[in-house]
């Protein structure tokens, strides 16, 4: 086990790294300016992809910044140097922005990458402390990182640099994420698996219908209407008329509540409509079951007219669909 002081040790140390990265941070903040916006610009433009590259720990956060690029609606991917020196160069093209990473300046693992999109009047963005570096020289476009101590009590270890190169592309892909008008709707499009992509389903991924959906006529009785809420077993049935296109028109609903408060002798034999609330919560297919969730919450009801663009009922979303699939 480790000893008092070698524990009290470690942790004036690990605060001393992150209070050091901390102010890399601030300074990269302040740096912030003409150079990153000219870098946004030839990215927004690009009529290709973002190709990023990188050797070593350079490389690994160019791998996260090509992926969060490519989440966002950025196309992007990582282009390793050494497998492009051995024929991936061709994944390069003329449409595509190169942004090139290297705390030196001077990985000569990028130099044919560089040399090749140079001859090829592909655009280079560069990230590096060393503008005047081979590749700051090479480059469309230097951000330059400033020049802050490592956090590493050795000043070896990679650390405050890449905390900052990864910074700057986190940056550099949310202002293309706005630029772009990229909404969280667009963010479950490319995220439809694990839990992130539960959160961001969409009603119409979660909604009942057809034969699932409890419906009837405005004009049936509270028997029937009873009989069919008990079938679908969804807590409530929709009172409905129906187009010359056999388009759903929403009437009402009526819901276990609604059964309750009108509970007398004489309930299966009223029309429906005497019963049905006439202004039901209701929600578009298109928006997040999140928002679902939000309004059943706030309203202490378990289900939602689902309507399409043009006014129509399509579904029924229920709260039991919504907690399945992990969102609360």
């Amino acid at each position: 086990m480790l000893t008092q002081n070698q524990i009290e040790k470690s942790l004036q140390l690990g605060k001393s790294v992150i209070r050091q990265e901390e102010k890399a941070l601030e300074v990269l903040r302040q740096g912030i300016g003409r150079d990153f916006c000219a870098a946004l610009e030839l990215i927004f433009f690009c009529k290709g992809r973002l190709v990023v590259s990188g050797i070593g720990k350079s490389g690994h956060i160019g791998k996260k910044i090509a992926a969060t690029m490519s989440s966002t609606g950025t196309p992007s991917f990582f282009l390793h140097p050494a497998e492009a020196s051995h024929g991936d160069l061709g994944a390069l093209t003329k449409n595509d922005v190169l942004l090139a990473i290297s705390n030196s300046g001077e990985s000569k693992e990028l130099f044919d990458v560089l040399e090749y999109a140079a001859r090829h009047a592909i655009k280079i963005i560069a990230i590096t402390k060393n503008k005047n570096s081979f590749l700051g020289t090479q480059a469309d476009i230097c951000l330059e990182l400033p020049n802050e101590q490592e956090a590493c009590p050795i000043g070896c270890a990679p650390t405050s640099s890449t905390t900052m190169t990864l910074a700057l592309g986190d940056a550099l892909a949310m202002a293309l994420l706005d630029l772009r008008g990229f909404s969280s709707e667009d963010f479950h499009d490319f995220h439809p698996g694990g839990k992130l992509g539960s959160k961001l389903k969409r009603v119409k991924d979660l909604m009942h219908i057809g034969e699932e959906l409890p419906l009837i006529d405005k004009n049936a009785k509270m028997n029937e209407a009873v009989l069919e809420m008990t079938q679908k077993g969804l807590g409530c049935i929709a009172i409905v008329d129906r187009d010359t296109d056999n388009h759903l028109i929403l009437q009402g609903l009526i819901a276990d509540g609604d059964l309750r408060r009108h509970m007398s002798s004489d309930l299966l034999d009223k029309n429906v409509q005497e019963v049905m609330s006439v202004s039901p919560a209701v929600i578009d297919t298109e928006a997040l079951a999140s928002k679902a969730v939000g309004i059943m919450n706030e309203k202490g009801i378990t289900s939602l007219v689902v309507f399409d663009g043009q006014g129509y009922m399509v579904g029924l979303i229920h709260m039991h669909d919504c907690l399945r699939v992990g969102i609360e």
